[in-house]
């Protein structure tokens, strides 16, 4: 019996036109409403997508600095994530929650 060789999914690879990634964000930011770090985690999956040296140029942060910012294990401002959104061409929008 041979043996599948398979690897780790990788968002990042799939987001390929600027409407993959807005929808990707939007189905993110509904699903972690309640989750900081996953938001974070999903700008950070976007932004690799892109380029993280780039976007880190674009949002005024060091590379360094953005990869732990949104690991998903960092703790990154408001402010950043903001800086962010605007680098990677996304906006915020807001609506009425569903109960």
């Amino acid at each position: 019996m041979s043996k599948i060789k398979t690897r780790p999914w990788d968002s990042a690879e799939h987001l390929k036109t600027e409407d993959d990634i807005a929808e990707y964000f939007e189905a993110c930011l509904q699903e972690g409403r309640d989750d900081p770090a996953f938001v974070a985690h999903a700008l950070g999956v976007i932004a690799r997508a892109r380029g993280m040296s780039a976007v880190a140029r674009d949002a005024g942060v060091s590379p360094e600095g953005l990869y732990k910012a949104l690991s998903g294990k960092g703790n990154p401002s408001f402010d950043t994530i903001l800086k962010v959104i605007r680098a990677l061409g996304l906006q915020l929008h807001a609506s009425k929650a569903h109960s």
